[in-house]
């Protein structure tokens, strides 16, 4: 397999060109830093305003989005230590939850006083929408794909439609998600939902999952009349993007909560044994892994060695996961 020379892109990305130095377009188009540096501030400048809005409110002033894993946890601790603001956090249980991840998020919720809600839809439905997820090319447009599997769009979007309705329904002011910094792109990091915006995203989330699950997934995304009576819509925020982070850093901080790194999970994940069998589906059916954007962006903003970001991306999951997975989901016999 050939990658780039500068990131972690491989030759079957959608759309990749080398140069003769074996550099991608991508490597070739990353803005300046000192240009990346001063977009980073006054994203940061615009948050930490936000926040001095927020906390004299009565209420909860953020509503975090907790997986569990390594980087939404730091970025609860950074919303309620650093910042001082009243969270709630909430969790999508995707039936494929880490037991290891269960019990971070009851010590850490537990250690940092947060109130934390765990929504777990039935799993006759969630099985209908990964086995659709893994099963059909056309669920998710090309684009969506470059990002993270069919199986992974599918879980984001239904735990976004749950964090907008929560939001709604207990006017809480921003939605606050712990993605990585090669997660998503900057551009994206800090913005508020108007009502054209918010409408796409419910056309875009919503719809695949209907359209394989039909009207039973309705309840977990707001309605129309929640949309249009809020006062006010919220901000939709990944600070990881554009703060100061280390990986190392945040491992320190989240030991000293009581947080441990699973054993249960597979190289790229921290919290979902799902993740595994996703990756592999993503593999076989795209030639590509779905973190290689991620990690790329990671390498090229200096977060990440390029070669650590090759192990990830090479080191097989565990098969005994995967197939814990298929025997879940019904694609093998029980042993």
């Amino acid at each position: 397999m050939k990658y780039c020379t500068r990131c972690v892109l491989p030759e079957t990305f959608p759309g990749i060109r080398f140069d003769e130095e074996g550099v991608c377009q991508y490597c070739r188009e990353t803005p300046d830093p000192e240009k990346r540096a001063a977009q980073k501030a006054r994203l940061r400048a615009r948050f930490e305003a936000l926040v001095e809005k927020l906390r004299p409110r009565p209420g909860y002033h953020a509503l975090m989005a907790w997986s569990g894993g390594k980087d939404s946890t730091y970025t609860l601790w950074l919303l309620r230590e650093h910042y001082g603001l009243r969270v709630l956090a909430f969790t999508l249980d995707n039936s494929f939850t880490s037991p290891a991840a269960l019990k971070n998020m009851r010590v850490v919720a537990e250690n940092l006083a947060v109130d934390h809600i765990i929504v777990k839809p039935r799993f006759d439905l969630l099985r209908t929408i990964f086995l659709a997820s893994a099963q059909q090319d056309s669920l998710y447009p090309p684009r969506a794909l470059e990002r993270a599997s069919s199986i992974c769009n599918s879980c984001m979007g239904l735990a976004k439609g749950i964090g907008l309705r929560l939001a709604l329904e207990r006017n809480v002011s921003s939605v606050i998600y712990g993605w990585s910094p090669g997660q998503i792109p900057l551009a994206s990091a800090l913005f508020r939902f108007t009502l054209p915006m918010l409408r796409t995203f419910l056309q875009t989330a919503l719809l695949p999952l209907q359209a394989v699950a039909g009207d039973e997934i309705v309840p977990y995304f707001p309605s129309d009349w929640m949309v249009l009576r809020a006062a006010d819509l919220p901000y939709n925020i990944a600070p990881l993007a554009f703060l100061d982070y280390s990986e190392e850093a945040a491992l320190i901080r989240l030991r000293a909560l009581g947080w441990e790194p699973p054993t249960d999970t597979d190289p790229n994940s921290t919290n979902c044994l799902l993740n595994a069998f996703a990756n592999q589906v993503h593999i076989e059916r795209r030639g590509y892994h779905p973190y290689a954007m991620e990690l790329a962006s990671l390498v090229r903003e200096g977060y990440l060695r390029r070669e650590e970001a090759l192990a990830r991306l090479e080191t097989p999951s565990a098969p005994d996961v995967i197939a814990a997975v298929k025997v879940k989901l019904g694609l093998l016999p029980q042993p």
